[in-house]
């Protein structure tokens, strides 16, 4: 029985360990940046906006040190995180979900929502074009009207928004 080369990749528990470690040490440290442009102190009125989001944060920050210094210190004996053919499962879940994150910032959270469940629904979960499409607009409403109109929340707006004057 023949292999691929993809399913005879391995990625280590050390690799992967650390890689995560130095993701979340990246997203701590970029959340105590910008939680100090909002203020981290007290005032007379209480905390400043920021200073939740700072300790956070902070939080992070020291868990993904500990994390990284637990990962060097046992380095788990060569244990395999994951193989090739469990790698493509989790590309396949990862590579969307960026898109999703990306396509936020460009098209704003409904429409993003809306791509990202229908083509997921269609693609991966093999629903047809109908079901996919429904389930995408319905979940995408749901979340506008919810998140907008009732609790006045706003999220990122794209193109589409603007143009139906949603703001």
């Amino acid at each position: 029985m023949a292999t691929s080369a993809s399913s005879n990749r391995q990625v280590s528990r050390f690799a992967a360990e650390t890689v995560a470690a130095a993701l979340t040490l990246c997203i701590g440290m970029a959340i105590v940046v910008g939680a100090r442009e909002y203020g981290t102190g007290w005032t007379d009125a209480g905390p400043e906006a920021g200073a939740f989001p700072f300790y956070v944060g902070i939080v992070i920050v020291a868990a993904s040190v500990g994390n990284a210094v637990q990962a060097l210190k046992l380095r788990h004996g060569g244990a395999v995180f994951a193989n090739g053919r469990q790698l493509v499962r989790i590309a396949a879940f990862a590579v969307p979900m960026a898109l999703f994150v990306a396509a936020c910032v460009f098209l704003g959270f409904y429409v993003a929502t809306l791509l990202y469940l229908g083509l997921v629904m269609r693609f991966q979960g093999r629903y047809g074009w109908g079901r996919s499409a429904l389930v995408a607009l319905g979940t995408s409403a749901f979340f506008f009207v919810v998140l907008e109109l009732w609790f006045k929340v706003a999220l990122l707006k794209g193109p589409l928004e603007a143009a139906l004057g949603i703001h």
